[in-house]
């Protein structure tokens, strides 16, 4: 059997709580993107085959999960698109758990999207990226618990906690008219590794008035506005999330040009613009194709007179990943 598997990509908006005064840390919001996709053809083999960029971290995973999914088997995955990585944009989640999931339906198991991103070790911290994977939308989730004994007893990125995805406590359709431009200046990658690691502990625990505020801030004025479809209240709180909490740190450690893209796009009409995850992708929200597309032009000339680098626009996506066997859809939430 041959499947074709499309991942949707995501923005990570915000981290809630890094505190843990309640017994919790973690949790976020995040939107799940259209574009960039993840895009593999997968098949059974006796023998691990990968064609295609990212072979060799793609192998890796394929040894990872196919120990625990499907033992002794093997399988042919050719991949035709990856999602940027180390910019904000999720792509190793997106990328383990399409690969896993090809395993997954090649040999007809049955494991769910949860499980299997506890086989690939993906949503230790956020649970953003597996819920844009399994459903789309807009999405908020409820972190982990946390102390001695806990799913976590410190404070670590995702790819350094065996932690299980968080349970998702909303998740909303996005009005198809709402569009993000999207801007990844030429400047480092975001944290990640070892240096993600060292981030976490030297700013957490982040101050609990800090963490206060981020939450009345989404309570109160971000998860209204999605509900009410409530663009320009909905684009403003992003914005206002950008000077709290642990964003407020993710913030302030991206080049000047970053910091720089956010205003000008809040200034040449953008609802909100941030930094997703830790960077150096910047969004800005618009309503409608029309719009995006002045904004692109923009944003394309701002980095083309700064670091240069990659512009795009993206609608949203509200159903997740798509699994096609043949000519016919087999998923698509």
């Amino acid at each position: 059997m041959k499947i074709k598997i499309k991942t949707p990509s995501r923005l990570h908006f915000t981290l809630i709580d890094l505190n843990g005064s309640l017994g919790r840390i973690d949790g976020g919001i995040g939107v799940t993107l259209d574009y960039p996709n993840v895009l593999i053809e997968a098949e059974a083999s006796n023998q691990i085959l990968v064609e295609g960029e990212k072979k060799e971290l793609a192998e890796t995973i394929i040894r990872k999960a196919i120990d625990k999914v499907s033992p002794g088997d093997g399988i042919r995955i050719k991949i035709q698109s990856t999602i940027p990585e180390h910019v904000g944009l999720g792509s190793k989640t997106q990328f383990a758990l399409a690969i896993a999931t090809a395993i997954n339906k090649v040999y007809s198991k049955d494991l769910s999207i949860r499980e299997l991103a506890n086989v690939v070790g993906r949503a230790g911290t956020s649970g953003i990226g597996v819920a844009a994977f399994e459903s789309g939308g807009f999405i908020l989730d409820g972190g982990h618990t946390f102390g001695p004994g806990k799913q976590k007893e410190k404070f670590l990125p995702s790819s350094a906690s065996p932690a299980p995805p968080a349970p998702v406590i909303i998740r909303q359709d996005i009005p198809k008219d709402w569009c993000f431009v999207i801007g990844i200046p030429n400047v480092d990658k975001g944290a990640h590794g070892a240096k993600e690691v060292e981030i976490f502990k030297k700013y957490c625990p982040v101050p609990l008035k800090e963490v206060q505020k981020l939450s009345h801030l989404i309570l109160m004025k971000t998860l209204p506005a999605i509900m009410d479809k409530d663009i320009e209240t909905f684009g403003n709180s992003l914005y206002e999330i950008q000077k709290i909490g642990f964003k407020k740190v993710e913030v302030e450690l991206q080049d000047q040009v970053v910091k720089k893209l956010i205003n000008f796009m809040m200034k040449n009409g953008a609802y909100g613009s941030g930094v997703s995850s830790f960077g150096p992708t910047v969004y800005g929200l618009v309503s409608g194709i029309e719009e995006a597309e002045k904004l692109f032009l923009k944003t394309e000339l701002f980095l083309k007179n700064h670091t240069r680098g990659l512009t795009f626009i993206s609608g949203v996506n509200n159903s997740g990943v798509e699994i096609k066997e043949a000519n016919f859809l087999l998923v698509g939430n």
